[in-house]
């Protein structure tokens, strides 16, 4: 199951509570805790706002439980 990236909080809040509950089903423990949301956004737009960098970065951790999980896969 590939999922869309996240573009705001709420999809990048689905896309680890999706991700987090195939985990939990599968019994995988060990994945690092997802990445924190954003607490300094200065809501002006900025190039390079902290949004975008945790948005990547919830990409990134959503794909390396994937890789997680693939690995997990039954025989």
């Amino acid at each position: 199951m590939t999922l869309a990236p996240p573009t705001d909080a709420a999809s990048a809040r689905a896309a680890i509570d999706a991700i987090a509950a195939r985990l939990a089903a599968r019994g995988i423990a060990g994945m690092r805790a997802p990445p924190p949301e954003p607490t300094t956004c200065c809501g002006r737009g900025c190039n390079g706002c902290v949004w975008e960098g945790y948005l990547g970065a919830v990409v990134w951790w959503c794909e390396d439980a994937q890789a997680l999980l693939a690995e997990a896969a039954p025989a």
